[in-house]
């Protein structure tokens, strides 16, 4: 039977791994369980430094050791603050994972795309891109307790990624907050003896039919000027945003009713945050777990509803020609991002306060599997309101009910609520809260995520100093969203800032990760850390499928580009000047530096020389805590040595050696040669 190597840790570094979901809780934590029955006398040698009383003695000895302990920063660790309990961790991925994109965003993207023929390639998506890129942002905060800029010590180089996602990532929590304001409006319009959207209005459109009556009412109902139009749509449209047919003459000045719920959310999101993860992670509970008993009980509800069956039916029903469709890809891509929030430094922030050795695998599989189902469950909601509505207004073309983007969940929802026999009020207050909770757990995320960054660069801020001061500067620019023109801006900003930059990031993230730093490096830092050896499907989707996809995704979007337009009309040219400006500017942050980095060395080299330096890891590199970076330092020396060994006894070629480290075949070998010592 194979002995399982160990480290054990002296009494004073033993709480640092009792929560590890690897430990044995007495300071232990497991290893490769692959050794041979001798292995005592063959055990290797970080290990049996990492056991010895003089450890550290003979860590110092390592050249390689003092280079990259010269500047790492006093008491980096200790001062970090780490999450309560795992479930806390957990339950903080799920409330910002599933979030108003898979409630809102999720259903409007699949009826664009024709409800059926949206699903198929969005489940292949999220295997090939969603789960290795969610993976990979939890194993990097984890691995180095760092935000989304200090992570580019792995490779100084790419710097600007960091900074150019916080730019994506302020693009979006500045609008997404705004949709919180409006569920905010609705929660307390809800409270009404009777909905304000349910009826038409005296002074409202002439063909305006009311969202509260039922088929046989609303096909009898006497309007004849043009093609009916629902109560809830006005309402939406034309009480609560006010909204502008063209913004040619600018986007006009804030509502004052959506300021006060604008301030309102801010305040809610600020005061989440304003211990970090000690105060956020406690809301976390209810914010991950609220949401779904609404949304059952809004499903069973909906699903009674006439014509509900063939909105299910046209969501689920597969369309395989679309398979075809580029378009469709390219959709469910972008939507995956906005849905699993991967590319925005969320998923790093919080994994950045977990115990090292914490069992990362597990809750990427239990988040992304949980985010995929809710967006399911949103789709199964919503597709059978539409199919109610197209019903009620006598079309047989679902995808012809309402025009997509924010009106789904605020056109489309209060709809179907407003049907409702017993007490509708108390199902929309429900429901808009549900929306509440969901997008405020996803503000939480995105918003912490920028507050960590700025902690990181100025560590001797208190953080609720940053909380309160950053909360104010996105309500101020959160009041572009709530007026007349608001709705145009939130598109334009959602495609370039949130959409098209964070999605280019991610793909220069890959690269620098995957095949800059390497992949068999990342590999073996993810085996020192989780211990578990990284299987095959994520070295190919890492090393190769999952780059090479979003690369030809990226292709194909720039070959048949559109300009992006708004209900079917063309943004003026200084709108589209603003939103590509978003994307320039975070772009920018990469080149820039780039250049800062390479032309701060001071040494001689040539300039590729200095590049080629730029690109490898700094001194800053790696675990925080200062016996595991010594314990890793010393694992990464010997598993170079051993590869080497190997290497150079088989003489493979260069192309032999890249294939070997994509599948892992050198861990088999030294697996295989270990067992025959």
């Amino acid at each position: 039977m194979p002995e399982i190597a160990t480290i054990s840790y002296p009494e004073s570094k033993k709480n640092d791994e009792a929560n590890s979901s690897h430990g044995n809780g007495n300071g232990v934590v497991q290893l490769n369980a692959s050794q041979p029955e001798n292995a005592a006398q063959n055990r290797p040698e970080w290990l049996e430094l990492a056991e010895s009383s003089n450890f550290l003695c003979h860590v110092f000895q390592c050249p390689l050791v003092n280079q990259l302990n010269a500047s790492q920063p006093e008491n980096a660790a200790q001062n970090r603050p780490e999450w309560s309990n795992k479930l806390e961790f957990l339950m903080s991925c799920i409330s910002m994972s599933v979030g108003l994109g898979n409630v809102w965003r999720f259903p409007f993207t699949a009826y664009e795309n024709g409800g059926g023929a949206f699903l198929i390639p969005y489940l292949i998506v999220l295997f090939v891109i969603g789960r290795p890129l969610y993976y990979l942002e939890m194993a990097l905060g984890q691995f180095t307790s760092r935000s989304s800029v200090k992570i580019w010590e792995v490779s100084p180089l790419f710097k600007g990624i960091g900074i150019g996602q916080l730019v994506g990532t302020t693009s979006v929590v500045s609008y997404y907050v705004s949709l919180i304001a409006l569920t905010l409006h609705y929660i307390f319009a809800s409270f009404a003896s009777e909905l304000p959207w349910a009826t038409c209005k005296d002074n409202w459109a002439d063909n305006c039919v009311d969202s509260s009556l039922v088929v046989n009412e609303m096909r009898d109902s006497n309007s004849t000027s043009g093609q009916k139009v629902s109560s809830s749509q006005i309402y939406f449209l034309d009480i609560v945003l006010k909204e502008k047919d063209s913004i040619d003459d600018g986007i006009g000045a804030p509502d004052w009713k959506l300021t006060l719920w604008l301030l309102l959310a801010w305040v809610v999101i600020f005061l989440v945050l304003v211990r970090g993860v000690k105060s956020s992670g406690k809301v976390a509970y209810f914010l991950a777990i609220f949401p779904y008993v609404v949304l059952i009980i809004i499903l069973v509800r909906a699903l009674t509803l006439e014509g509900a069956v063939d909105g299910v039916i046209f969501f689920i029903k597969p369309q395989w020609g679309e398979l075809l469709n580029p378009k469709v890809w390219y959709s469910a891509t972008t939507q995956l991002f906005s849905s699993l929030s991967v590319g925005m430094g969320s998923i790093i922030m919080f994994s950045s306060y977990n115990n090292f050795h914490h069992n990362i695998y597990r809750d990427a599989m239990i988040v992304t599997t949980l985010d995929t189902f809710t967006s399911l469950l949103g789709g199964m909601t919503i597709f059978s309101i539409l199919g109610n509505l197209a019903h009620n207004l006598g079309i047989e073309d679902i995808s012809k009910v309402v025009k997509s983007g924010t009106g789904l969940a605020f056109i489309s929802y209060p709809d179907a609520i407003a049907k409702f026999d017993i007490v509708p009020q108390l199902f929309s207050v429900l429901f808009f809260f549900m929306l509440f909770v969901l997008g405020v757990g996803s503000a939480v995320a995105l918003h912490g995520a920028i507050i960590t960054a700025f902690w990181d660069a100025f560590p001797k801020r208190k953080y609720w100093h940053l909380a309160l001061i950053l909360s104010t500067i996105g309500f101020c620019t959160g009041l572009v969203y709530i007026t007349p023109g608001g709705q145009w801006i939130l598109d334009l900003v959602d495609h370039y800032g949130g959409t098209f930059l964070i999605y280019v990031l991610a793909i220069i993230e890959m690269v620098a990760i995957f095949w800059i730093y390497g992949l068999d490096n990342w590999c073996n830092d993810i085996e020192f850390m989780v211990q578990r050896r990284v299987g095959l499907y994520w070295r190919l989707c890492w090393g190769l499928i999952t780059p090479l996809f979003m690369i030809a995704v990226f292709i194909y979007s720039l070959v048949e580009y559109k300009w992006p337009t708004y209900s079917g009309q063309q943004y003026p040219g200084e709108a589209l000047i603003c939103g590509i400006f978003v994307f320039i500017f975070g772009i920018l942050q990469v080149l820039i530096w780039a250049v800062w980095t390479v032309t701060g060395h001071s040494t001689k080299e040539s300039v590729w020389g200095k590049i080629t330096k730029a690109a490898k890891p700094s001194s800053q590199w790696g675990p925080c805590t200062e016996h595991t970076r010594k314990a890793w330092l010393k694992y990464k020396e010997e598993a170079k040595s051993r590869r080497d060994d190997i290497i150079y006894a088989k003489n493979h070629s260069s192309i032999v050696r890249k294939l070997c480290v994509l599948f892992g075949m050198y861990d088999d070998f030294i697996r295989l040669d270990s067992t025959r010592l």
